[in-house]
């Protein structure tokens, strides 16, 4: 059963047709296009649907050489009125998430004066659309990644395809599936877009030689999977996920775990004791799971706050540090915010390792 996006008390609500929520605006200096792919992987059956083989939708962000352009929608009134009933937010209009407002342009050619881009691959939390990251994505495309985000096809409230067909979270419903199924499907997903992607080097500048995977919930689970099960992945980032998994082997790569500090999660120091390449382990005051995600900013138009901290300044850490880590392992770049606890952000904290020690 999927649980209800949780909402935390505080100032009156806001009506959901009180105008609109503009996520924050991207803090690189590339303008950011966007660019949605339709991906048939004829070599697998759709594990969840078994009629056919596995459709996927991913929406790419990339650096822009223009920043002219219409601005890429964020829902459809389908796809937000399916996530407002999956997830039960009952302070929220069906609509409202087609009031959420984006940075990132339709139609604009890719950068490429910058010569080959590091790319990341973003997978969401379980029952989330893709979308739910772009606030994220939109950031780093600003700062010159390519950021592929992938819809996991049957386990997100609404995927829309080209042809108009919408499909809702098949496994939502379902009592007998099988978390860890689900990450192992996840990371056939991921490495399946990775070959696509790598493949069409003169529509996507990538470096195959500096990839790195991030997920929030389940999509952190799957990006340790990925990395376990794919080489060609450098880095990882877990987002209050649950290690549905066990990760039994030892991880030798760059892995980043950062979580809500209100949330004690067994898996997480069970995993920590096989990352064996650097390692993180943040905790983050005064938010909550759905915060390592778009929700954390549009509070206002479902009604609540999604946590008690300022959405916004949910946002600028996230962004901090993952940014921080993606330059440290994919552009070798030194970033001492990694390095120990920092007056900018105090709602910031390091379990693992302690400040000052080996990774």
């Amino acid at each position: 059963m999927v649980a209800a996006l949780t909402v935390v008390a505080g100032p009156a609500p806001v009506a959901a047709d009180a105008g609109s929520v503009t996520l924050p605006r991207p803090t690189g200096p590339y303008p950011v296009g966007r660019d949605d792919l339709h991906l048939v992987d004829g070599d697998r059956t759709d594990p969840w649907v078994p009629d056919g083989p596995r459709h996927l939708m991913v929406s790419v962000w990339y650096p822009a050489a223009t920043g002219r352009g219409p601005h890429v929608a964020y829902a459809s009134a389908l796809e937000s009125s399916m996530f407002v009933e999956l997830f039960d937010v009952r302070g929220a209009e069906p609509d409202a998430l087609t009031r959420v407002r984006t940075h990132a342009r339709a139609g604009v050619p890719v950068l490429r004066s910058a010569g080959r881009l590091p790319l990341v691959l973003l997978s969401p939390g379980f029952g989330t659309p893709r979308w739910l990251q772009t606030a994220i994505a939109e950031d780093l495309a600003s700062r010159g990644y390519v950021v592929a985000g992938v819809d996991h096809t049957y386990e997100a409230a609404a995927i829309t395809f080209p042809d108009g067909r919408v499909i809702g979270c098949v496994l939502c419903a379902r009592a007998d599936k099988d978390p860890a199924a689900i990450v192992r499907s996840r990371a056939e997903d991921l490495s399946f877009v990775l070959d696509r992607l790598l493949g069409s080097p003169r529509r996507w500048p990538v470096d195959p030689g500096r990839v790195a995977v991030a997920g929030h919930s389940l999509g952190g689970a799957a990006a340790a999977a990925v990395m376990l099960a794919d080489a060609r992945f450098d880095a990882g980032i877990n987002m209050d996920g649950t290690f549905h998994h066990d990760v039994t082997r030892e991880l030798d790569r760059p892995f980043l775990m950062m979580g809500a500090a209100s949330h004690a999660d067994p898996s997480w120091p069970a995993t920590w004791a096989h990352l064996t390449g650097w390692r993180r382990w943040l905790e983050v005051a005064q938010v909550e799971h759905f915060s390592f995600s778009d929700a954390a900013a549009f509070g206002p138009l479902i009604g609540e706050p999604v946590q008690p901290l300022a959405g916004d300044r949910v946002i600028e850490i996230i962004r901090a540090y993952d940014r921080a880590f993606l330059d440290r392992h994919l552009r070798a770049r030194p970033r001492p915010l990694l390095d120990g606890p920092s007056p900018r952000y105090p709602e910031v904290s390091f379990v693992g390792p302690a400040p000052g020690t080996p990774a």
